[in-house]
């Protein structure tokens, strides 16, 4: 199972022995009521306390996309807030306070077995998620533990580990972990020392003489005794580490790639187009690839959106940043909308990008949907789907994948009843949990697009009733023009190949409309048909 990613590893160690008691404090005056909004439209103001002892998969999730929400909130507010010398702003940690104060957790109850709702190979960007969802409760320690009734009195036994790279662990092959002990570590105020049979350590080692009896004390690289535990991999497991392994070695390689059982039949779909290749794979049948198209990473619109006066473009030569008075910022509510890695920070109808006429770089931050793609796209061929979309890399929440590229179709009465590569902004849109305003992503105008003739990887994501994935529109200014384009990002933390899907939506009933179809996304909240 994965755990927590890199924005972990430097975690502050200050008065951090428990998550319970973490203060928090904002001064933005609508934090308190964008909390009790989000908190509402999760249905997560009032939780059955049995399911949150006991959870579920829904409940895991909603947990995980709340605490995000909130994460990416503060870190809007505080990038316009100057730190103090000496400090670092930790949203991160904030969003866990809130989420804890208002009981916004999952499996509350901790346990020597699997937690209910967590499935192998789902990925974590923070330790404070590990703890909302039950997983491992300890927002710093390596090692959790509880006391286990024995034959004469209570013994701990460690329920689960993290190993983040603090410690010398090895064998990271997916299948054995050689996990270091607890403690000892150099810190700044004391030296190196050898490690104690306490605490975590013991909780291992009663743990050990339950299973596996694998166990020794070595010299460190410091010559300090450490505690190894040598952990097996379950056999028959659904592969997490492993395939995040090979999905490495992929990438290092320069010639073909070789995968067992998968036929690579091109390794690059874009032709150079994009700024990452896009590998086109069949593991499921003999056909040789998707109807011809031409690739393109653009939206051809003949006639923008014309705008009543002028456009403000912004001179920020460096790049935008956020707290400054740059005129783009300002469109998006006077907050930066993205993070420097592309997550979407924004919870607005509309994301405004830099346009033609900003004097802003092409790498500037508020240009995130202009620059590529950033992931490693994957189109597969599914079991009874068609192609589909994937990712070898892991996606965060709100994260950018791809624009929708193709040609604007001039009315709806331009759509071919054959087009299978219709995106169609008129369709009716059910709202996005992970979208906390007020409206529904919408355009001031009809927007339709065709990408059967001309498209990029966006042409390749299929439907389904329960989507990882949402649109929003993305509009770049230009003189007395506006440019719509469709941004796709993730709802949700999304591991890596893991299809990627969103909602078409629900076609007008009229004639000469789209024609229903059967849908087979295999979700338990499948409608039974799409558009």
């Amino acid at each position: 199972m994965e755990t927590a990613g890199d924005d972990d590893r430097s975690v502050t160690r200050k008065k951090a022995k428990g998550t319970t008691g973490i203060a928090v404090s904002h001064s933005d005056s609508n934090i308190n009521s964008f909390v009790t909004n989000l908190l509402n439209s999760f249905n997560l103001l009032e939780v059955d306390p049995f399911r949150q002892s006991d959870s579920d998969k829904e409940l895991v999730d909603r947990v995980i996309m709340v605490y995000n929400l909130l994460w990416r909130k503060l870190t809007q507010i505080d990038e316009t807030k100057l730190a103090l010398p000496g400090t670092k702003k930790r949203p991160d940690l904030g969003a866990g306070a809130i989420c804890m104060n208002k009981g916004v957790r999952a499996n509350t109850k901790k346990r020597v077995e699997s937690v209910p709702g967590v499935d192998i190979g789902d990925i974590f960007f923070f330790r404070f998620e590990l703890c909302l969802v039950g997983l491992h409760f300890p927002s710093i320690a390596g090692i959790d533990f509880m006391g286990v009734p024995s034959s004469e009195y209570e013994e701990p036994v460690a329920v689960s580990i993290v190993s983040a790279g603090g410690y010398e662990d090895e064998g990271d092959d997916g299948e054995v972990l050689i996990y270091s002990g607890a403690g000892g570590a150099q810190r700044k105020d004391k030296p190196q020392t050898d490690q104690q049979l306490t605490r975590g350590n013991l909780a291992l080692e009663k743990s050990l003489h339950r299973g596996d009896k694998e166990s020794w004390i070595e010299k460190g690289k410091s010559d300090c005794d450490v505690f190894k535990y040598k952990l097996f991999r379950i056999p028959g497991q659904p592969e997490a580490f492993t395939l995040w392994k090979s999905i490495q070695q992929w990438k290092k390689s320069r010639g073909p790639i070789t995968r067992v059982g998968v036929n690579v039949i091109l390794p690059d779909l874009s032709s150079r187009a994009e700024t990452l290749p896009v590998s086109l794979v069949n593991d499921v049948d003999d056909e040789k690839g998707p109807a011809s198209f031409t690739y393109t990473r653009t939206l051809k619109n003949k006639n923008p959106f014309p705008l009543t006066k002028s456009s403000s473009t912004c001179t920020c030569t460096d790049g935008c940043q956020p707290g400054s008075n740059c005129p783009c910022l300002q469109k998006n509510g006077g907050y930066m909308p993205y993070t420097p890695l592309g997550v979407l920070l924004t919870h607005n109808t509309v994301i405004h990008e830099c346009g033609n006429s900003c004097r802003c770089p092409n790498t500037c931050r508020n240009r995130i949907s202009q620059m590529g793609l950033k992931i490693r796209l994957e189109v597969f061929k599914t079991k009874d789907r068609g192609w589909g979309l994937r990712s070898w890399d892991p996606i965060r929440s709100g994260g950018f994948i791809c624009e929708y590229a193709g040609v604007v179709i001039e009315g709806r009465k331009g759509i071919d009843p054959d087009d299978d590569y219709v995106f169609d902004a008129t369709r009716v849109f059910e709202p996005v949990e992970s979208v906390t305003s007020d409206e529904h992503a919408k355009f001031p105008f009809p927007l339709v697009i065709s990408a059967k003739k001309e498209g990029n990887v966006g042409r390749f994501m299929n439907h389904s009733c329960s989507p990882n994935v949402y649109w929003q529109p993305v509009v770049c200014e230009y003189q007395h023009d506006a440019y719509f384009h469709v941004g796709f990002y993730a709802i949700k933390h999304i591991p890596p190949m893991q299809e990627l899907t969103y909602s078409y939506g629900k076609g007008r009933v009229d004639k000469g409309g789209p024609r229903r179809k059967k849908c087979l996304c295999g979700s338990p909240r499948c409608k039974g048909s799409f558009y």
